[in-house]
């Protein structure tokens, strides 16, 4: 068959690159391979970037939660609870169940805010840089800990 493609001894010397032009090939695959480095680590960098402004800003979200939190359970709730109390026990039930009845809305109102601190500290964990540093082969860390590091990137081989 004269449609195979031809082997490396069946090649015409005359038709391969001399040794200058192979020597520029070899030179311009380095320039864009270091290329190609430079504009992976400036889009690394990029990324680290703004997952550190979006940590900064979950913490500090999360610490405004923390203050409503601490505010709301240490001072104000204080008078309401023994207002609350007071009313409950002038509409006849026991001071016991008027407790019970306050204690367990105080107990409502600290998970509500416990659950908003515990969702805005889930943004520190820069989830997609450790993603996008672990593809790279560094700091490969599957623990299991990380919900996003096995995640499918659309278009991508598995």
């Amino acid at each position: 068959m004269s449609d195979s493609a031809p082997t490396p001894g069946d090649q015409d010397p005359a038709a391969a690159p001399g040794l200058d032009e192979s020597i520029r090939q070899f030179g311009h695959a380095s320039r864009e391979t270091v290329e190609s480095a430079k504009h992976t680590l400036r889009s690394l960098r990029r990324l680290a970037s703004m997952e550190f402004a979006l940590a900064r800003s979950a913490f500090g979200r999360a610490l405004a939660w923390s203050g409503v939190a601490i505010v709301f359970g240490a001072s104000a709730w204080l008078l309401l609870a023994a207002t609350l109390i007071a009313l409950l026990h002038a509409l006849g039930l026991s001071w016991l169940l008027a407790l019970l009845i306050t204690s367990l809305i105080s107990l409502a109102v600290t998970g509500y805010a416990a659950w908003r601190v515990s969702f805005f500290f889930r943004h520190t964990g820069m989830h997609a840089t450790r993603r996008q540093l672990s593809r790279l082969g560094l700091f490969d860390e599957t623990d299991g800990e990380d919900p996003d590091a096995h995640v499918q990137v659309p278009g991508e081989n598995p």
